[in-house]
């Protein structure tokens, strides 16, 4: 099984905030909100969870390449930050849902 950014978007109802490459696999799921920790554990094409907001997830985000950051429970994000995502080219997706519920879509679809 496999899971692309655009089916979190198309088939759970994801909110696409931001970045325009939405065709990307997603390999894995992380979720961690302590920049340093996410920095070295994070890998290549990963969907990061996290509820912060801020424009240092940008920069974590741009240097591990990965794939989309989700926001959970429906997190605004400031459009200050929207805009430099879009500037970076890094997908940001929002969602009423909590990272456990997110984690079991991601798991179901084949992403450890």
């Amino acid at each position: 099984m496999e899971m692309f950014v655009n089916e979190l978007i198309g088939k759970y109802g994801f909110k696409h905030l931001s970045g325009e490459n939405v065709d990307r696999k997603i390999e894995n799921a992380y979720s961690c909100d302590l920049l340093s920790w996410v920095m070295a554990k994070g890998k290549h094409d990963t969907a990061w969870i996290t509820v912060q907001t801020h424009n240092n997830i940008l920069a974590v985000a741009s240097l591990l390449d990965f794939a989309c950051i989700i926001i959970p429970e429906g997190i605004k994000v400031e459009q200050e930050i929207l805009d430099k995502a879009n500037e970076q080219e890094v997908v940001i997706l929002s969602t009423e849902l909590d990272a456990f519920e997110i984690f079991k879509i991601l798991y179901e679809a084949g992403v450890k």
